[in-house]
């Protein structure tokens, strides 16, 4: 049996919904053969979110982390190849706090890879109709903290493939904008969770190939 962690934030920036969250709690006791899911909400708190983070990795023992986070603007599911060690917030997080070019772990390396098959996921994703692409940026705000903080927690544990995902605005989101805004259905992101566990369980390693899109 592989267990799986997922994780979505909580609102944020006065939006009063998220659909990172939304979609992950959409998956809340998901089971299928071979796969147990598990699901936690994160707060949108620098240093907080990772606590919780970490509590629920020494809890739930998993085999595979997917956090989940919120990319308004974005038009398609992003898979993260990397997170860099700083905090340099465009916006306050849920405690006011806005931390400027603050390391996320002093003396931490520069950044850490996705150990998730990105490319995998990617390629299953636009399999099923969903618009996809690896990312190569996950910003600097607390969706990077959290991404830098699970791979610098499981560095020591190479047998535990982790990762990020960045998920588009819901339509209700998108639709409040001051100009044009891409969206995507709460429905095709769940599915599109789903196909990423998948993925991420059936894989040891990933695709050999170019490209796969870049935001």
């Amino acid at each position: 049996m592989t267990t799986v962690l997922l994780t979505g934030f909580e609102p944020f920036n006065q939006q009063p919904i998220n659909p990172a969250w939304e979609a992950v709690r959409a998956l809340e006791g998901w089971a299928e053969e071979g796969i147990a899911v598990h699901i936690r909400q994160l707060p949108c708190v620098f240093g907080h979110a990772a606590e919780v983070l970490r509590e629920a990795i020494d809890v739930i023992r998993p085999d595979v982390v997917i956090a989940v986070g919120q990319a308004g603007g974005r038009a398609d599911i992003t898979v993260e190849r990397v997170a860099i060690n700083i905090d340099d917030a465009p916006i306050a997080d849920n405690r006011a706090v806005q931390l400027v070019d603050e390391p996320i772990v002093p003396d931490g390396p520069a950044a850490y890879f996705a150990t998730l098959p990105i490319k995998a996921i990617v390629h299953a994703l636009r399999a099923a109709g969903l618009p996809a692409s690896v990312s190569q940026t996950a910003g600097t705000f607390v969706c990077n903290h959290v991404f830098y903080q699970l791979m610098h927690t499981l560095r020591a544990q190479p047998g535990v493939r982790a990762g990020f995902i960045h998920i588009p605005f819901l339509p209700q989101q998108a639709a409040r904008q001051p100009v044009p805004t891409a969206s995507m259905a709460l429905a095709d992101m769940v599915e599109g969770l789903r196909i990423a566990v998948r993925t991420a369980c059936a894989m040891q390693g990933d695709l050999r190939e170019a490209g796969g899109g870049t935001h």
